[in-house]
């Protein structure tokens, strides 16, 4: 039986939008700050890997609606994160930038 304490972090797959057999447990974590921070990681790890050269940030959060890892919370008090909340055009920027580095002149 697992401690109700914990936090479980479980991430689904939107490509298979509803398809519970595609989901899978990313672990389980003592608090919530934890398990959101490791949520965070998920999605921002999804978005640098479907990056393409030349992308905007309004066609990556597309490509992550179509194709990203959207990582939730269970157990412990209720912790509510929400993938599509956190990834905006303004985090997909981010990221973009992380990949490309800074331009140079």
């Amino acid at each position: 039986m697992k401690n109700k304490n914990k936090y479980t972090v479980f991430v689904d797959d939107n490509f298979h939008y509803m398809d519970e057999s595609e989901r899978y447990e990313e672990g389980s974590y003592d608090t919530a700050e934890q398990a959101l921070e490791v949520c965070r990681r998920i999605a921002r790890r999804s978005l640098r890997d479907l990056y393409e050269e030349g992308m905007t940030p309004a066609k990556l959060h597309t490509q992550w609606l179509f194709f990203g890892e959207d990582p939730f919370i269970s157990g412990g008090e209720r912790v509510l994160f929400s993938a599509r909340d956190y990834i905006t055009d303004e985090l997909c920027a981010e990221v973009i930038a992380e990949r490309t580095g800074p331009k140079v002149p």
